[in-house]
C-alpha cells in the first residue's frame, strides 16, 4: 500500500507518542506516502490505551450496523448534548460534531486498510442509559482476538495490561463477571505453568499480566487493540519508531513548529518535520495534577504508565499552545488504592460488589457508589466536597471477591486494610464518625435486602450491574448487606486512568490553538493530552480512544495530502 520511496517528501511526519492514537496517526501518514518517525519517551510502546479495557466508543459505526443492530448520527448527538449539560460552556460544538460525522468513516477505514477486525462487546450499554439517545448495545468496539506471535520482536516491547485479564474476551467476563474472570485467570494461568514446568506470567493486584493459553498468545482489551494496529503499522518500511526518545523541545521557527528535539540512548537528536502529539496526559505530574483537577498527592494516584507526566502539554505551552479545562467533577478517574506490592496504585470492581459501600469522614454515604461517574462529581463537588473518602465491606466481600491480588477467602496483607470486629469499631480505627456510620449501614443494610438503594441510586446503572457486578448475586448484582464481622475497609484515592479531560486546546481536525484561538502551524494533537472539549463534561468509556483513532484519520489524511473526509 505504500509510495516508492523516492517519492516520499524529505521531512516526514514526527508522532510523539507510541500509544493507540500515535500508531494510528503514523499508519495513516505512512499509507499516503509519508515517512514516519515516532519517538516514545518509555521502553514499551502502548502507552494508558494498551492498559485500557480497549473500548473504542462510536456511534452510528458500521460494525454495529452489520450486526443489525439500529441507531442514526442524530441519535449520537442527542446522546453526547444530553450527557454534557452540565457544563455546556465547555463543549465545542464544532468539534464535537466534526468528531460524530466523521468517527463512522474512521472505523470503516481502519478496518479497510487492515489496521484492526472491529466487533461490538456484547450487551453492553451506553454509561448513561437514562439519557436521550442512549442504545443498549452496538457503540462500544474492541478487536477480534488477535496472536501476539505477529508481532514477532516487537511483542516483548508491547505493553500489556495489569488490569484487565488480557486473552480473554468480554464474551466471557460478562458471563462471569470482571473480578471473577480476574481471579479465574490467574489461578488458570498458574494451573497452566505448573503442568508445563516454567513460572507462572504473574499478577498485578489481582490480574494476570498476559493471556497466554496452552502455547497461544491471544491478545484482548487494549493491549489487543494496540497490537492490532501496531502489526498493521510494522508493515511499512518508511516508518521509524524510537523507544526510549522523549521529546524535549518544540523547534519553533517564523511562527511555526518545524520538528523536534528529543534525547536518546546515545545523545540529542533533532529530527525537521511537522509534529503530532499523541501522548495521553499529565498523570504522574503532582503539579498538573493540582492545577487541572485541585487534587494533592495524597488523595490520587495512577493506573497509567509512569511515562505519563504532561509530557504534551508542555510542549505544547512551550509554544503558545493554549490549555481547555474541564470541571474535575467530569473527569474519568477511578476509586482505588495503593497498590498491595510496590509503589503504584490498583483499582478493580471490587468497590461495585454486593457487600461493599463507600462512605465520607462522616460515616455517611454521599453517591451512587458503585458508578464512578457519580463518585467523582459528588466526592468533588466545588460545593461540597467528600474528601476523604472510604472503601468499607464485610467478610462476605472477603470471601467472596478477595480485593486487588488478595484472592476470595485470601488474608490481606499487613498495614494494608484495617479490619476490625465491630462497625464502631472500624469506624474508629479508619477516622470516621463511628456512629453515623453504623447508622449508615443499618439503612443500607435494610435496602440491599431487597435489591434496592432509593438513597442514591446504586443498582440501577445498567453499565456497571454488568460490567462491574457479580451476576450470580440476587436480588441485585451490585448490593448486599454488610453484616458478617470482621468488617474491613481503607483510605481511597482516586486513580487517574491516562484521560485527563482537560489539555491542549485543539480544534476538530486535530490542530493545537494559541491562546487567542489561532492554529499553531506544523503543531497536531490526537491524544488524550488533547483536551476534551469534543465532548465538555460529558464523559462515556471508550470516548477517548473513538477520538483518538478519528483524530489519527484526520490528522493523517491531511498530512498525506489525501481530500477532507
Amino acid at each position: 500500500m505504500g509510495v516508492s520511496p523516492g517519492a516520499r517528501p524529505a521531512e516526514p511526519v514526527i508522532v510523539v507518542g507510541a500509544g493507540l492514537s500515535g500508531i494510528a496517526t503514523a499508519l495513516g501518514a505512512a499509507l499516503h506516502g509519508r515517512r514516519v518517525v515516532i519517538f516514545e519517551s518509555a521502553e514499551q510502546v502502548g502507552g494508558a490505551a494498551a492498559f485500557s479495557g480497549g473500548q473504542v466508543w462510536c456511534g452510528a459505526n458500521p460494525v454495529a450496523e452489520r450486526d443489525g443492530i439500529e441507531d442514526s448520527l442524530e441519535l449520537t448527538e442527542r446522546y453526547v448534548r444530553a450527557i454534557a449539560h452540565a457544563a455546556p460552556e465547555v463543549l465545542d460544538e464544532r468539534a464535537m460534531l466534526r468528531w460524530i460525522s466523521t468517527a463512522p468513516k474512521a472505523i470503516q477505514h481502519w478496518e479497510d486498510v487492515g489496521a484492526i477486525r472491529w466487533k461490538v462487546i456484547p450487551e453492553l450499554a451506553d454509561y448513561h442509559d437514562e439519557a436521550d439517545g442512549a442504545l443498549p448495545v452496538g457503540r462500544y468496539l474492541t478487536n477480534e482476538l488477535i496472536d501476539g506471535s505477529v508481532l514477532g520482536a516487537w511483542r516483548q516491547r508491547l505493553r500489556v495490561s495489569p488490569y484487565f485479564p488480557v486473552g480473554t474476551t468480554y464474551d466471557d467476563m460478562l458471563i462471569k463477571g470482571r473480578r471473577a474472570a480476574y481471579v479465574d485467570d490467574s489461578a488458570e494461568d498458574e494451573e497452566i505453568a505448573a503442568h508445563a514446568g516454567v513460572p507462572a506470567f504473574g499478577v498485578a493486584d489481582g490480574v494476570r499480566k498476559t493471556g497466554r493459553h496452552r502455547g497461544e498468545d491471544p491478545l484482548t482489551f487494549g493491549t489487543g487493540v494496540v497490537a492490532s494496529f501496531l502489526a498493521r503499522l510494522l508493515e511499512e518500511r518508511h516508518v521509524d519508531i524510537r523507544t526510549s526518545h522523549p521529546v524535549t523541545e518544540l523547534l519553533h521557527e517564523d511562527g511555526r513548529v518545524a520538528g523536534v528535539c528529543a534525547d536518546g540512548p546515545d545523545g540529542p537528536v533533532e529530527v525537521r518535520g511537522p509534529v503530532v502529539l499523541a501522548t495521553s496526559t499529565y498523570d504522574w505530574d503532582p503539579n498538573l495534577v493540582r492545577e487541572m483537577v485541585g487534587i494533592e498527592p495524597e488523595d490520587f494516584g495512577s493506573v497509567a504508565p509512569e511515562s505519563l507526566r504532561g509530557d504534551g502539554i508542555k510542549l505544547a505551552r512551550s509554544v503558545g499552545g493554549a490549555v481547555a479545562t474541564i470541571p474535575a467533577t467530569s473527569v474519568p478517574m477511578l476509586p482505588g488504592w495503593r497498590s498491595q506490592v510496590g509503589t503504584g496504585y490498583g483499582y478493580g470492581p471490587e468497590y461495585a460488589m454486593p457487600h461493599s459501600m463507600i462512605v465520607d469522614a462522616r460515616g455517611e454515604r454521599f453517591c451512587n457508589d458503585s458508578y464512578w461517574v457519580d463518585i467523582v462529581a459528588k466526592t468533588l463537588d466545588p460545593d461540597d466536597r467528600h474528601l476523604p473518602f472510604f472503601l468499607v465491606w464485610d467478610d462476605q466481600h472477603r470471601q467472596k471477591y478477595g480485593l486487588a491480588a488478595t484472592p476470595p477467602g485470601g488474608t490481606y496483607p499487613e498495614g494494608w486494610v484495617t479490619s476490625r470486629p465491630t462497625l464502631h469499631e472500624l469506624g474508629e480505627a479508619l477516622g470516621i464518625d463511628a456512629e453515623r456510620f453504623e447508622s449508615t449501614v443499618a439503612r443500607f443494610n435494610d435496602n440491599a435486602a431487597r435489591g434496592e438503594d432509593p438513597d442514591f441510586g446504586r443498582g440501577t446503572v445498567t453499565y456497571v450491574n454488568r460490567f462491574a457486578g457479580d451476576p450470580g448475586n440476587k436480588p441485585s448484582p451490585v448490593l448486599g448487606e454488610l453484616v458478617k464481622p470482621p468488617f474491613h475497609g481503607l483510605r481511597l484515592k482516586f486513580v487517574g486512568t491516562g484521560i485527563g479531560s482537560s489539555g491542549v486546546h485543539i480544534d476538530g481536525d486535530g490542530h493545537v490553538l494559541d491562546t487567542g484561538g489561532e492554529v499553531i502551524d506544523g503543531l497536531f494533537a490526537v491524544g488524550s493530552c488533547a483536551a476534551l472539549t469534543t465532548t465538555g463534561s460529558g464523559y462515556n468509556s471508550g470516548f477517548a480512544l473513538g477520538r483518538g483513532v478519528t483524530l489519527a484519520y484526520l490528522v493523517s489524511n491531511e498530512l498525506g495530502g489525501a481530500p477532507t473526509p
